[in-house]
């Protein structure tokens, strides 16, 4: 299958959070691709190794330090990469595990949202613009999770984080019908992925259930193709049809005035249960 046609020989690819993970793989996949690479990153030591990593594959690469949740620093990475050449593709996957419920104090909350939405926000207010002007093929992909549509209890602060960003990007979608999807918008949601996340977990080695990051990378790069923009991945415990009908359920919640999250409510168990033995 042919890529994307922002994923072009020549243009530039910036990568958030592309130090490791999903946003590693994906770099690779871009370098291979003839794409010259920016990669940001918080983390300087990752930014290195993974620089070197591209570099010995033959990908041109330079690398940012710096938080996304700050826009000042997003705009620094908007000047670097006009440095490098015509930007075609953007991808927002800078995130953090927000590790709070309902009561995390107001760093986890400030620090989960500042990360894991305002970043991409501001990433893609720095770029579109350029992206509007241009006259080539562009892309933005921003990283979301399953987590922001169903809404699993206890990480409440990601949870929120990623389904506004959920929200964006649909709304980013839509505002950019007018180029003809010369410019096009694409939310990808990984399923379990072996990723620094999980290892942060204890899992130093791939979980039977994970997908590895090159993995999702390849299903991302296969769905941008077909103009997917819910870019949802299966993984090895998963399917998609589990997945379809999980997300069924939740809005079934709404449609048959359930409880709130009545997926994990003792009272339809047994309901929800069945409902996806439907599946199988």
């Amino acid at each position: 299958m042919a890529n994307h046609p922002a994923i072009a020989s020549g243009r530039v690819a910036v990568v958030t959070g592309g130090a490791s993970g999903i946003g590693l793989a994906a770099a690779e996949r871009f370098g291979a691709a003839g794409m010259t690479l920016l990669l940001a990153d918080i983390d300087d030591e990752a930014l290195g190794l993974a620089a070197d990593r591209l570099r010995n594959a033959g990908a041109p690469v330079t690398t940012v330090r710096l938080d996304v949740s700050s826009p000042a620093e997003l705009a620094r990475l908007k000047g670097s990469a006009d440095a490098l050449g015509p930007v075609s593709l953007l991808m927002n996957n800078a995130g953090r595990e927000g590790g709070g419920g309902i009561l995390a104090g107001a760093d986890i909350w400030e620090r989960t949202i500042a990360t894991n939405l305002m970043g991409a926000v501001y990433g893609v207010q720095q770029f579109l613009p350029a992206m509007l002007k241009a006259d080539w093929p562009c892309a933005i992909v921003n990283t979301g999770s399953k987590q922001g549509i169903t809404l699993p209890p206890g990480d409440t602060a990601y949870n929120v984080s990623k389904a506004g960003l959920k929200a964006f990007t649909e709304s980013l979608a839509h505002e950019l019908l007018p180029t003809g999807g010369r410019v096009s918008a694409h939310l990808l949601i990984p399923g379990f992925t072996f990723t620094g996340f999980t290892r942060r977990r204890g899992a130093m080695e791939q979980p039977t259930a994970a997908w590895s990051a090159g993995q999702v990378a390849d299903f991302m790069l296969d769905g941008m193709a077909r103009g997917d923009f819910y870019i949802l991945c299966p993984d090895n415990d998963v399917t998609r049809t589990m997945d379809e009908r999980r997300i069924a359920w939740a809005a079934g919640d709404i449609i048959h005035n359930r409880p709130a999250l009545s997926r994990w409510h003792p009272d339809y168990a047994q309901d929800f249960a069945q409902f996806m033995e439907k599946s199988s």
